[in-house]
Parts: structure tokens; C-alpha cells; sequence
């Protein structure tokens, strides 16, 4: 089981999971040529993906999903309320099929745990993913940790977890009094104070990837990051990686 990111911020978010014999699309915030060439640098076609799931409505992540589903016949999996939520335009729907965000399900050999989050979205959700023998948590676009995301959570191989200012930087920000409370609020995004706090909830012993996601280019620094998972982790800072708007990350292999 692998996993990869094609590009990871607010200007566009997708992540792709391949468990051999199934590969799935989370998110697809990008242009379908953008996205066939992200893929192709994966060394990945979009005739090989057998599903899109889909987080939340807001335009990084949903921008390309129906252009591209609909364009190589991919079913794309959401929430009813994202569903209603998602803007459409002119394009034609692909195959959707709604989940329940509390209800497993399964995708080929991929077994799917959605779990609701607290962000501004009609009916938000985050996933995990398992084969059977390894489990990846996706935790992105929640304004805050609940009891049942770090129950979710507690016992991962890899994570890929937003981190997406850092608190003092976004206060001494130009943004607009309104935006800064927008993201820094309970219905916002993580900072790396609360993503580090995560860490220091779950069971970490196994951990084999820890990727950091979705963080902002004005309000945050990778060094910044990579300072507080490190010191939540109390392991070296070069272990901890990040994932950047432009390339997202390479293929990270669970063993």
C-alpha cells in the first residue's frame, strides 16, 4: 500500500492511495490536463483510478472532480451534503454514489472510513484507508480536533496531517480581520500547535510516514512545521515530511 500527493494547498489539493489492485483519487482541486499530468509524473494514468472521494465542496478540493471523472468514467464518492453543496456549472455529472459519513465501505481491496469534521462545508468529511494490513489517516480542512478524529486516528501507519499556519503569523497577517478568525476558528483550518497536539493523542509507535498538508504560503513555513510534529513526535525534524502546493509529495510505501 502507497500513497502520493499531486499538489497540496489552497490553490489545490489531491491525493491518490493504491493498494496494488485499486487506486482511488482523494480530492481533485486541479484542471483535468493538470491533473493527467500530476498522475503521469506518479507514473499513474487516469484509466487506472477506480474511484474519486471527495471531502468537502470548496473549490481545492472539488474544482477538477467532475470534469475528470466524467471525462475518463470514474465514479466519485461524497457526502449528500456535498453532493447538494458542490458547484456544477455546465458540466455533466459523472456517476455518483453517496456514503454515509459515519458508515464504512469498501472500494476493490480499500476498505474506507469517513469521519465527519468540523469545518465551514455542508457535510465535511476526512478518511482512512486500509488494505487489511496497513491503515493511512487523511486529516486535512478541520478547524479543530474532536474525540472522535483522534479515535479515528489512534492507530495509523502514515498520516497526512494539515498544518496550516502558524498562529503568530497569521495574526501579524495583512488578511482581513474577518478571514483570520474564519481560519483560525473552530470551523477553520489547523494550526501546527493543534496539529502537534493531534501527535501527542495517538498511538505513534507505528507510525511510518508522517506528512505534513495543506499549508499556507502566507501564513506558515515549513521549518515551522517540521519544528513542532518533530518535537511532538520527539524524533529527528529531516523524518518529518511536507507536502507543497506545486508537487504535493513522491510515493511514500507502508511495509
Amino acid at each position: 500500500m502507497r500513497f502520493a500527493s499531486l499538489g497540496s494547498g489552497s490553490k489545490g489539493n489531491s491525493l491518490i492511495v493504491d493498494a496494488g489492485d485499486t487506486r482511488l483519487l482523494l480530492d481533485c482541486g486541479f484542471s483535468t490536463r493538470a491533473t493527467i499530468e500530476k498522475l503521469a509524473r506518479l507514473g499513474i494514468s487516469p484509466e487506472e483510478i477506480d474511484g474519486v472521494l471527495v471531502t468537502h465542496e470548496h473549490s481545492d478540493h472539488i474544482a477538477g472532480v467532475f470534469k475528470f471523472a466524467c471525462r475518463f468514467g470514474i465514479p466519485v464518492h461524497l457526502t449528500h451534503g456535498t453532493y447538494i453543496a458542490a458547484p456544477r456549472g455546465k458540466t455533466s455529472l459523472p456517476e455518483c454514489r453517496l456514503i454515509d459519513s459515519h458508515a464504512r465501505f469498501a472500494i476493490g481491496s480499500l476498505e474506507i472510513h469517513p469521519f465527519p469534521v468540523p469545518h465551514d462545508a455542508r457535510e465535511p468529511v476526512q478518511y482512512a484507508f486500509s488494505n487489511g494490513r496497513h491503515r493511512l489517516g487523511v486529516l486535512t480542512d478541520s478547524g479543530s480536533i474532536t474525540q472522535h478524529i483522534v479515535d479515528v486516528l489512534r492507530v495509523c501507519d502514515a498520516l497526512v496531517l494539515e498544518c496550516n499556519h502558524d498562529q503568530n503569523m497569521l495574526k501579524a497577517s495583512g488578511y482581513p480581520i474577518q478571514l483570520k478568525r474564519r481560519i483560525a476558528g473552530n470551523f477553520g483550518h489547523l494550526d501546527n500547535r493543534q496539529a502537534a497536539s493531534l501527535l501527542r493523542q495517538i498511538e505513534t509507535q507505528q507510525l511510518q510516514h508522517i506528512v505534513a498538508a495543506h499549508l499556507s504560503e502566507q501564513n506558515n513555513r515549513p521549518q515551522l512545521v517540521v519544528k513542532a510534529l518533530a518535537s511532538a513526535l520527539n524524533c529527528a525534524e529531516d523524518w518529518i515530511g511536507v507536502a507543497d502546493q506545486e508537487n504535493g509529495f513522491g510515493w511514500r510505501q507502508m511495509f
